[in-house]
């Protein structure tokens, strides 16, 4: 008899096993890993000799990397909030920023629309960690929140505010007040200048709690796995890291592999941008504060090296979150996508942050892994990174929402078009700066100063050479201007651009 009910035992556990086997193979896993202020050229095996980053280039030769993913904008300064917004709620940028009132109104109905809830009513397990930067409460979206950080610090901002109550920091530099200046701005001003440590943990920022951010993420991350394991519901996991934006920090161990002799100044450095003030990027700017005008070499480097230091922290943390997806025996039924919320200056014409519409600031790296995804693939379609969100509701077999404006790359990834779902990209920041890439061209408009500029990306990458002076691209610009406001109609853009347009 106790045989028999060894045997039956044994029966029912083995098919238990099986059936929660069959249960998850039909839908599969959604990993999502955010980082924030992450250039697309920050990652060693996509062409960054100087850097340090073995995880991501793994990711690179395991997936399908997207050459030209960008962000399509901010209605303010914080890039990174704009960019949460349309990714969790589908939409592009204008109609993202008046969805986002619905949460403010915590409208249940709104959260209901949101990348996480669309998942989870078809029997995802949905998990949150870090970074989150979105206006409705990580909590309402998701069945388990864990550790949910702010923009960044809060010491850091609170700091930087405090100052911002001037009338603008020229003020108080002009004072020479260096107490009033919030530590790990405005610096280096030279060789000598010590004032900030990456890797001093009494200066806060990430190292807040007494353990580095991109650690806690991983550890949130690695624990989530270990339950998920034993659940019968696929899962989805959208783990946020606050690295690489300021205050860069990483452990003095990931420092010293960056020693100042080995980092480049950028191609295209300027000891100031001509048009910054023009564009919002003048000096009270919280991003273009952290280094002093004009641009030095010296500073820009420092600034590198600690941005660098942060990636290869973070390249570190990614690398035992994909093998902790190893052990679990769950990455083979897994999709992972990479990206960032938008790219970053560091030093590049002269600025440091993300608030310019230059490839370098709205330009992130975006990778995706999968079981039917080509291995250590290139294609340069241009996609938003926000394409994410409708790419995971066609691996989970959920029809996309009238609501969701961005669209799936889930059959460019595959290899079976090379064609984009867009004639062109859009770009906006607020109301002093508009953009549209097509055919290889870029028409930047900077609507405060009747600016038109005009870059040959083939030819020019960096974006140093602008050519709207040229007789022989008059035509070129007044095709892209009229494809620009043809554009602003569909986005419902009410920047008024025609006043310009008229004196092509």
């Amino acid at each position: 008899m106790i045989k028999y009910y060894f045997v039956f035992f044994v029966f029912v556990f083995c098919s238990c096993q099986s059936k929660k086997k069959e249960s998850k193979a039909e839908k599969p896993n959604i990993v999502f890993i955010f980082t924030d202020d992450q250039t697309y050229s920050s990652i060693n095996a996509l062409g960054n000799d100087e850097i340090i980053t073995p995880s991501f280039d793994k990711l690179v030769h395991e997936g399908t990397t997207f050459t030209h993913a960008y962000n399509m904008g901010a209605w303010n300064g914080a890039v990174c909030a704009a960019s949460r917004a349309m990714i969790v709620s589908g939409r592009f940028v204008w109609r993202a920023n008046e969805f986002r009132q619905n949460w403010v109104d915590n409208d249940s109905s709104s959260f209901q629309k949101s990348w996480p809830k669309l998942l989870e009513s078809q029997g995802y397990k949905t998990y949150m960690t870090g970074k989150w930067h979105v206006d409705a409460p990580a909590e309402r979206l998701f069945n388990k929140v864990t550790h949910v950080r702010p923009g960044m610090p809060d010491d850091t901002w609170e700091h930087f505010e405090m100052v911002a109550k001037f009338d603008s920091l020229s003020k108080v530099k002009n004072a020479n007040s260096e107490d009033i200046m919030p530590n790990g701005y405005n610096r280096p001003k030279s060789e000598n200048d010590t004032t900030w440590s990456p890797f001093d943990k009494s200066k806060g920022g990430f190292w807040q709690g007494g353990k580095h951010w991109s650690e806690v993420v991983k550890d949130d991350a690695i624990k989530f796995i270990d339950e998920a394991k034993n659940d019968d519901n696929p899962f989805f996991m959208y783990l946020a890291f606050n690295a690489p934006h300021d205050p860069r920090q990483a452990p003095k161990e990931f420092v010293d592999m960056y020693p100042l002799e080995n980092i480049s100044t950028p191609k295209s450095f300027l000891p100031e941008y001509p048009f910054r003030n023009d564009i919002a990027n003048g000096n009270d700017l919280r991003d273009e504060a952290l280094a002093p005008f004009p641009r030095t070499e010296y500073a820009i480097k420092v600034h590198k090296q600690e941005y660098y230091a942060s990636l290869t922290h973070l390249d570190k943390q990614i690398g035992l979150i994909i093998d902790a997806l190893k052990k679990s025996g769950e990455l083979d039924n897994t999709y992972i996508f990479l990206t960032s919320d938008h790219g970053l200056a560091m030093g590049r014409h002269g600025l440091l942050g993300k608030q310019t519409l230059f490839d370098h600031s709205i330009r992130p790296p975006l990778i995706i892994i999968g079981p039917d995804i080509p291995k250590d693939k290139r294609v340069n379609s241009d996609v938003y990174l926000q394409d994410v969100m409708a790419t995971s509701l066609e691996i989970a077999g959920i029809e996309k929402p009238d609501y969701v404006e961005f669209n799936s790359f889930l059959d460019i990834a595959k290899g079976q078009t090379n064609k984009s779902n867009y004639k062109s990209i859009y770009g906006a920041y607020l109301d002093v700066q508009r953009m549209i890439r097509k055919d290889g061209f870029k028409l930047l408009v900077f609507p405060k100063i009747n600016k038109v500029l005009l870059f040959n990306l083939e030819e020019d990458p960096e974006e140093m050479n602008d050519i709207a002076n040229d007789p022989l691209h008059k035509e070129k610009i007044k095709v892209l201007f009229e494809d620009l406001m043809t554009l602003q109609k569909e986005m419902d853009d009410s920047v008024d651009l025609q006043p310009i347009y008229e004196l092509l």
